[in-house]
């Protein structure tokens, strides 16, 4: 499994934090520089997991929510990607599903580029 299908998951399986990989950032020089937007992870179970997400997206944070555990014609999914795209539109942001199991919410100035690398 390479490291961007740990960071973005595969299909099925729930993640946790220890699946996660750390990167030793050795020789790369941050120059002090202050975070302004950080990408998220969240998993979606619920209506209530969406409150957290809006939140980071207000505060101009890119999130990839896990909704594994949703299909994509539940009815619980429908309202929870209706209220996401409110926020998206608000924000000025972009909101997109990947597969059958990630939706990728942006904040103001950040596009999703639909067109995959390397095909």
């Amino acid at each position: 499994m390479g490291l961007m299908s740990k960071i973005l998951g595969e299909s099925g399986g729930s993640r946790h934090k220890d699946d996660y990989v750390e990167i030793e950032s050795d020789g790369v020089d941050a120059g002090g520089a202050v975070t302004r937007m950080e990408v998220r992870i969240a998993k979606i179970g619920d209506k209530q997991d969406v409150i957290d997400i809006k939140d980071a997206v207000y505060d101009g944070d890119v999130v990839i929510a896990d909704i594994t555990r949703h299909t994509t014609q539940d009815r619980t999914m429908e309202h929870i990607t209706d209220e996401l795209k409110q926020v998206a539109n608000e924000v000025g942001g972009d909101i997109a599903q990947k597969g059958d199991d990630q939706l990728i919410i942006t904040p103001h100035s950040v596009a999703i580029n639909r067109d995959p690398l390397g095909q």
